[in-house]
């Protein structure tokens, strides 16, 4: 006789209990909240713009003195959409002149495409709250007013340096972005979301 063995979910594997009201996200031993950073290109930027930026950040540093976790996520483009709508407008076109224009333009894409250059970067940053044993209780406004706090330090410092920050607050949203890190391969189908339970 076969041995039947035990499957684990991948659920049980996430240590993720459930996705709170305003993105709050609760695990075993801590709340977390997910913020996205718009990043600034800081190559392009001039020496004294480039000693500005680095001195902000360094009071970014300093002044956010508790954990904070940075993720960055760079995904393949899908660039089909682009080349079909070109392909569309060529069709359109009466001068040769253009046609070529486009057709060279496609030609392009697909090399930047093929030499997987055309990379999309996501930059997150995660802030936690622990659960302590003797805080267990603790009520969830303390909890949401903490990272809130934490929140408004990193929002302030960090557009000294040039850098919008966004706080996640859907659920949904929540749920795209921990998908996308654990399942890199495949795009979320949201019209499947009851299936992803959190």
């Amino acid at each position: 006789m076969k041995k039947i063995k035990n499957v684990i979910s991948t659920q049980s594997w996430i240590p993720i209990e459930e996705i709170l009201e305003n993105g709050i996200i609760k695990t075993k031993n801590k709340y977390l909240k997910i913020l996205k950073i718009t990043p600034i290109n800081y190559n392009l930027k001039s020496d004294l713009e480039k000693q500005a930026i680095l001195n902000s950040y360094k009071i970014f540093l300093k002044t956010c003195n508790f954990d904070i976790q940075i993720l960055i996520q760079s995904s393949k483009e899908n660039l089909e959409k682009n080349i079909l709508k070109i392909q569309e407008n060529i069709q359109k076109k009466e001068n040769k002149y253009l046609k070529n224009i486009s057709k060279n333009y496609i030609e392009y894409i697909n090399k930047i495409n093929s030499n997987k250059k055309s990379s999309s970067k996501n930059f997150y940053l995660i802030i936690s709250k622990k659960i302590l044993k003797e805080e267990y209780n603790e009520s969830f406004e303390i909890i949401k007013s903490d990272l809130k706090e934490k929140y408004f330090k990193i929002k302030e410092c960090l557009s000294r340096c040039g850098n919008s920050v966004f706080e996640i607050n859907k659920k949904e949203e929540c749920l795209k972005i921990i998908n996308s890190f654990f399942n890199t391969r495949k795009e979320i189908n949201f019209k499947n979301k009851e299936e992803i339970k959190y």
